[in-house]
């Protein structure tokens, strides 16, 4: 019988697990795209660790001080816009 190894969770799930070396040769534009979407990714998670829950209590300072929390840089208007349709999808 098969022993399956089990991979611990991370302490904190905002944290990047392990940065890979992202594919040559794509438009600058997929570049910005990707690390947007990775930001709003973790500033979602990090709200909804802290208690927020629901978007419209996630507003663009509530989100800015999460990112200074964790020890992001500010997010933009966009970002921000980001992290709340996240948190929507998620209910």
């Amino acid at each position: 019988m098969a022993v399956a190894t089990v991979t611990p969770l991370p302490i904190e799930a905002w944290k990047p697990l392990k940065k890979k070396p992202l594919p040559a040769g794509r438009p600058r534009e997929w570049y910005v795209s990707h690390n947007r979407r990775l930001k709003a990714m973790r500033l979602a998670i990090a709200l909804l660790d802290s208690g927020v829950y629901v978007a419209s209590r996630a507003d663009d300072a509530t989100i800015r001080n999460t990112a200074h929390r964790i020890g992001v840089h500010p997010p933009s208007d966009a970002t921000c816009r980001m992290v709340r349709a996240l948190i929507r999808s998620g209910r």
